[in-house]
């Protein structure tokens, strides 16, 4: 008789706090620099450019002792069905037997391991007294990427939002920000500053750090507006062709990456290096090597720094099971038979 763990994402939601999802994903890093993982060639599809795609990741972890994949889509008009514009479902397996643990809904899991993500590339690599961060994109990801930098950068003063396609989506994303922190994080008495911006030129210039979360094909942030010692957490390029730098930032930015192949193909750095603005050698290694110290991370308060960050399998198999683990004790979610 086999038996698998279901969690609905409401079960996620109520099991998983942001401070441990950012420890069990800094530990998959660790891991991946330590060679205890291993990512599978990624699957993607584009149904209409720019509005539905799917992809599907998978994985191993050696040292949790699963393997798995996750099969996740956006589609942009979904909101007018009633339904959201991320959906996704983890299936996680026993490496050891291959009997399947875990059914999970991907939704709030991608959203909460995507905004560890780039908060661990920005304590990473940013400048340890930044103060003021800009999240380039307000949708879904975007609180979570609020949420998880404020966590691990107490001392921001400011963090301001833009969305190139509408203002009015950003101003509500800030007006409702603080209310959202305090209700679904746990994050409260928050000092710093909200606020929507118009003029992304000038916003991009007094950043200390960048956090870009969009579908765009086209570079959102110039680099003549950058100043020296930003650090940049590009989170939206995950497909062939997305875009949301200037691939010219890169001719001079320490870079690191979530996987280096997938990157490759799919990230932030694929242009650069199709236009030889960069190339391979220019990849200063996988984020978990700053953590294993096989790597180096920002060298100087001047440097630019880069985390290209396409999103992994492991990242979802360990906050998967984290949340499994959890439900298990508060007794929550499904337990079926096959």
């Amino acid at each position: 008789m086999l038996e698998m763990k279901v969690l609905k994402m409401e079960d996620t939601v109520k099991v998983l706090k942001m401070e441990d999802v950012i420890a069990a994903i800094e530990e998959v890093y660790r891991a991946q620099s330590a060679g205890a993982s291993a990512i599978y060639p990624l699957i993607t599809e584009e149904f209409v450019p720019g509005s539905a795609e799917m992809d599907i990741k998978s994985g191993w972890l050696k040292d949790a002792g699963i393997y798995g994949l996750k099969s996740v889509s956006w589609f942009e008009e979904n909101g007018k069905a009633g339904l959201p514009a991320l959906l996704g479902t983890i299936l996680i397996f026993d490496a050891k037997t291959g009997a399947p643990v875990g059914l999970l809904d991907g939704s709030h899991i991608t959203g909460i391991r995507t905004g560890a993500a780039g908060a661990i590339g920005a304590k990473l690599l940013a400048r340890k007294h930044a103060k003021n961060l800009l999240i380039v994109g307000a949708g879904h990801v975007a609180t979570f990427q609020a949420a998880a930098t404020l966590l691990s950068f107490p001392g921001i003063e400011k963090v301001m939002v833009y969305d190139g396609l509408d203002y009015d989506n950003a101003d509500r994303f800030v007006k409702n920000l603080r209310g959202t922190l305090a209700k679904d994080f746990g994050i409260e008495d928050v000092k710093a500053e909200f606020t929507a911006v118009k003029d992304i030129a000038e916003a991009t210039g007094t950043s200390d750090i960048i956090i870009t979360v969009t579908p765009s094909r086209e570079p959102i942030i110039k680099k003549e507006w950058v100043k020296p010692g930003t650090h940049f957490s590009c989170i939206g390029s995950d497909m062939a062709g997305k875009e949301e730098i200037d691939p010219e930032i890169f001719a001079d930015a320490k870079v690191f990456t979530d996987d280096i192949e997938q990157c490759i193909n799919v990230g932030e750095i694929e242009i650069p290096i199709k236009k030889g603005i960069m190339n391979r050698e220019n990849i200063s290694g996988i984020i978990g090597d700053i953590i294993t110290g096989k790597a180096s991370g920002r060298e100087d308060d001047e440097q630019i720094t880069v985390f290209d960050a396409t999103g992994t399998a492991l990242l979802d198999l360990a906050t998967g099971m984290l949340a499994i683990r959890e439900a298990k004790k508060q007794g929550l979610g499904q337990t079926i038979e096959l």
